[in-house]
């Protein structure tokens, strides 16, 4: 990557980014979508059984202010090191950057960048959740996770620090060494983990598990199997307490139970939440019009949408589709 003309840097990276002035949601984008947008000469993707990994790096890079990078989802993972001054749209959040951030983007969790100024330089890993079989399971680390915090805006010695660790994985992904994409599983796991050092140490203790705890991940599991809704997936099949303490075997009293000791909010809470997250989602970023919303997430009717809307944001959803 490091031997890359400043042109095919260009397609790469614009490929990565997904450069539209269109807020249209897409379908999911491919490990094989990017790289065919990325290089006409068909570059092989995939390393030879032990999944897909790739490291690259520009600098300096400036990104046209006047366009928007749209907001889609992967199908893999990706850590970015972006420099510049810049928002990022991230799931339901808007977050601003004024010199430089690390970004944990999972599969499912749709972004976009909106430059402010420019994008001056950019750092970034994709892999395959298969890259890591048996070293751990990416989605149940805290960076990855919707609602939990996903950009780390760092200061200058941080982010020299980081870029180092980039380098690093680019040296050794170019290296003949044997055993590299064991030490690019270690540089991948030393970013993940100076991130999340970064967040309060109560995040980090140990819970035991019991059998609420077990209740309360199984219910949380099969929520969030329900996203995100798009053109394949176009609507959820689990609405109510009820239907997720069937499909758990459970009492829907026993479900909230655990749910409150663990959690401290309701299973109608927690469902509310999420499909309030994905609602907004959808309105910003998508072209399906509201009706078509509700419908996907279990709302037959357009009013009873509406209601639940503003009752969760005290908007309703073509006033919030229109801020």
């Amino acid at each position: 990557p490091q031997n890359l003309e400043p042109q095919t840097c260009y397609f790469i990276l614009a490929s990565f980014l997904t450069l539209h002035k269109t807020h249209i949601m897409e379908k999911i984008e491919t490990i094989e979508d990017f790289y065919q947008k990325a290089f006409a000469n068909g570059t092989t993707v995939g390393q030879n059984n032990v999944g897909h990994f790739n490291v690259f790096k520009f600098m300096p890079f400036i990104i046209d202010p006047t366009k928007t990078l749209s907001y889609q989802r992967r199908d893999y993972f990706k850590i970015m090191l972006v420099f510049g001054n810049f928002t990022i749209n991230y799931a339901d959040k808007l977050i601003q950057v004024e010199q430089q951030a690390l970004i944990f983007c999972n599969p499912q969790i749709p972004y976009n960048f909106e430059p402010f100024e420019q994008i001056s330089d950019v750092a970034f890993c994709i892999f395959s959740t298969d890259f890591f079989y048996q070293f751990g399971n990416f989605k149940d680390y805290s960076v990855f996770k919707p609602g939990n915090a996903n950009v780390f805006e760092l200061s200058d010695q941080q982010a020299q620090h980081i870029l180092e660790v980039y380098e690093k994985m680019i040296a050794e992904i170019n290296s003949d060494y044997a055993h590299k994409y064991d030490l690019l599983r270690n540089y991948t796991f030393e970013i993940l983990h100076f991130a999340m050092k970064m967040q309060p140490s109560a995040t980090y203790k140990k819970t035991p598990i019991n059998a609420s705890q077990r209740i309360a991940n199984l219910f949380l599991e099969l929520l969030e199997r329900q996203f995100p809704i798009d053109e394949t997936h176009r609507k959820v099949s689990l609405k109510t307490p009820s239907d997720f303490a069937a499909q758990l075997n459970v009492h829907v009293n026993h479900l909230n139970r655990a749910l409150k000791e663990i959690t401290g909010k309701t299973s109608t809470q927690i469902i509310a939440e999420r499909f309030v997250q994905e609602a907004k989602i959808l309105l910003k970023h998508s072209n399906w019009n509201v009706s078509e919303i509700g419908f996907a997430l279990g709302f037959e009717e357009l009013a009873y949408f509406s209601n639940f809307f503003k009752k969760h944001t005290q908007h309703t959803p073509l006033t919030f589709r229109n801020v």
